[in-house]
């Protein structure tokens, strides 16, 4: 089975912390979130974020379709790095690991996406028709919402890469 990546790349012209603030927050993924995903938290956002930390939402991917996803924060370095881990959902595999960094003018922010769609070959036959456009979606519509709330960092272009 095929185990696709996802990594993207996007500057912020804000502080480390700031940066960690928002992005460490899950009540703040449903703001990054395309609406016609009818993202919605179920439950684990009640504190901030640690190791070991359980969130339950409702997603639906596609039109019709609509699934209970749950993930797990299995690693946390505050300011730095956090990653999160499927343990219900749509994929075989998911590991999503959040990376800051500082950079001059602000933060560059990164993620890494291991994951591997469940049936086979009919999962990939549905990767480039279906999955990894919506994941392009997803992200595209993420470093919008970002650029508008905090702005961009001119000289540091964004980018989203499949392998």
């Amino acid at each position: 089975m095929k185990i696709y990546r996802l990594q993207a790349k996007q500057g912020l012209p804000i502080s480390k912390e700031k940066a960690w603030k928002f992005l460490s927050d899950p009540k703040n993924l449903k703001e990054i979130t395309p609406e016609h995903m009818g993202f919605t938290i179920l439950s684990g956002t009640d504190r901030p974020m640690y190791q070991g930390q359980i969130i339950q939402y409702i997603v639906k991917p596609f039109p019709g379709f609509s699934t209970k996803w749950v993930t797990e924060i299995t690693h946390v370095k505050e300011g730095e790095y956090f990653v999160d881990e499927q343990r219900f959902g749509p994929y075989s595999l998911w590991h999503h690991k959040h990376f800051i960094t500082e950079i001059d003018g602000g933060v560059l922010m990164e993620d890494i996406i291991d994951y591997k769609l469940p049936l086979g070959w009919l999962g990939q036959l549905a990767h480039p028709l279906l999955v990894k456009k919506q994941l392009q979606t997803i992200f595209k519509y993420r470093e919008s919402k970002l650029m508008e709330r905090f702005g961009q960092i001119n000289d540091v272009s964004t980018e989203i890469k499949f392998q």
